[in-house]
């Protein structure tokens, strides 16, 4: 295989492992706060979402493009969904504010929804041919992600350090998280929306198929 290929598939499978070690330096954080948890959680987040982009920026660069890469990166993206936005709802939970966590919960559960009822319009889609590629939106999405999760987790560790007459800056910062939550949840929806208006004639087809 081109070496550039396995340099680029390199990238994308190692958003696994840099998302895993945030989950861990990150609860090690909550239990125990302290410098080196809060750097090496906020370095693994950070580089994660770098892989994000120069796996497929360097893929199109050296036409590096390959099937693996192919499957392998939206497989990424949605692990890297599946731990980052229920982990950022437990800390939230953790520290007690309630409404936050309330409002984390849904965009999560919509977040994860969104995506399962892609993937399985996507296969109905295969069953005749159709052009399965992301959207633009979808892209979008995906890339607005891991900025999204890093400025609720920023907020999350370090609104504590904040001086007492620092409050109405922790305010400011605490209601741009939900600002912040409420668009990604308006572009889920848009996405969903998108996705099935795109896709409902092959699943009509399906659903008429004997």
């Amino acid at each position: 295989m081109n070496s550039r290929i396995i340099f680029v598939n390199t990238l994308t499978f190692l958003r696994v492992p840099l998302i895993f070690s945030w989950l861990v330096f990150a609860i090690l954080e909550e239990y125990r706060p302290g410098f080196w948890a809060t750097f090496l959680a906020g370095a693994s987040m950070f580089l994660s979402g770098v892989t994000d982009f120069f796996d497929g920026y360097l893929a199109r660069r050296w036409k590096a493009v390959s099937q693996l890469g192919k499957m392998a990166d939206p497989l990424m993206d949605k692990i890297f969904y599946v731990v980052t936005f229920p982990a950022l709802t437990w800390q939230i939970a953790v520290q007690q504010d309630r409404w936050h966590a309330l409002a984390m919960l849904a965009f999560t559960i919509l977040y994860i929804l969104r995506d399962l009822w892609v993937t399985f319009m996507r296969s109905v889609g295969t069953l005749y041919g159709a052009d399965v590629q992301a959207m633009w939106l979808g892209k979008v999405r995906t890339a607005l992600s891991f900025p999204a999760a890093g400025w609720v987790y920023a907020y999350l560790v370090l609104h504590s350090y904040v001086p007492a007459e620092g409050a109405a800056w922790n305010a400011a910062w605490r209601g741009s998280c939900f600002a912040v939550e409420l668009f990604m949840i308006v572009l889920n929806v848009v996405s969903f929306c998108t996705y099935t208006r795109a896709y409902l004639p092959y699943l009509k087809k399906a659903l008429e198929r004997k």
